[in-house]
C-alpha cells in the first residue's frame, strides 16, 4: 500500500474587518489613506478626498466602524464602537442624537454630509445622486424629542433652507433611537 503525500492550501476566511478601510483618529480627524478608503469613497461617497487622504465625520466613522467597514486606530490602539462614541462624545455632546438620524437615512440608501457651511448639521442627496453630480436635496436637523425649539429656532432653520434652494428636514430622535422626519418647504399661496 502506497501512502500519497499531497500539500493542502488551508484557506483562511476573510473577515469582514480584513477587507475594511485602516484609518487613524488623529486629534479631531478621522483619516486614510487607504486604497480601500478610495474605492469606498467612489463607491459610496463615505469620507471626502483631500491631499491624497480621505477624511471622515464622526458619523461616518461610527457608522463604518459599528458596520465593520472601518478598522480605526488611536496610536497603537483599536477603537471599537462603543470606545469611538465616547471619545467623540468629549467634542460633540450632539453626536449621540445626529448618529441615529446618520445612520438611518444611510440605512435607507441615502447619501449624507456634513452642512457647516450651510449652518446645519447635515445635507441630504436624494437617492441615485452623489455630491458633485447634483446639489443636496434637503439640510437636516437632528433633534433630541427631549429638546425645545422655539418658533424662532425653527424660523432661522427654514430661512437657511430656503436660501440655499433646499428642503428642510427635521429628524426627531426619540429615547429608544428611532427617528421620525418631518420635510418642511415654503410655499407661495
Amino acid at each position: 500500500m502506497a501512502v500519497k503525500k499531497t500539500k493542502k492550501k488551508i484557506k483562511t476566511k476573510k473577515t469582514k474587518e480584513s477587507g475594511s478601510v485602516k484609518a487613524v483618529l488623529s486629534g479631531e480627524s478621522i483619516i486614510s489613506n487607504s486604497k480601500k478608503a478610495a474605492e469606498l469613497y467612489g463607491k459610496s461617497r463615505f469620507g471626502e478626498p483631500s491631499s491624497g487622504k480621505i477624511y471622515y465625520s464622526a458619523p461616518e466613522a461610527l457608522y463604518l466602524v459599528e458596520t465593520k467597514k472601518m478598522s480605526l486606530t488611536l496610536g497603537k490602539k483599536k477603537l471599537n464602537f462603543e470606545k469611538l462614541l465616547e471619545i467623540l462624545k468629549e467634542n460633540d455632546k450632539k453626536i449621540a442624537t445626529k448618529y441615529p438620524v446618520f445612520k438611518d437615512l444611510r440605512q435607507r440608501g441615502y447619501i449624507v454630509k456634513t452642512a457647516l457651511k450651510f449652518g446645519a448639521e447635515f445635507r441630504v442627496y436624494d437617492k441615485g445622486i452623489k455630491p458633485g453630480e447634483d446639489h443636496a436635496r434637503w439640510i437636516l436637523y437632528p433633534v433630541s424629542e427631549n429638546q425645545e425649539m422655539t418658533w424662532y429656532d425653527f424660523a432661522a432653520k427654514n430661512r437657511v433652507a430656503h436660501a440655499t434652494k433646499k428642503n428642510l428636514l427635521i429628524g426627531i430622535v426619540d429615547d429608544e433611537g428611532d427617528v421620525t422626519y418631518y420635510e418642511i418647504k415654503w410655499i407661495k399661496p
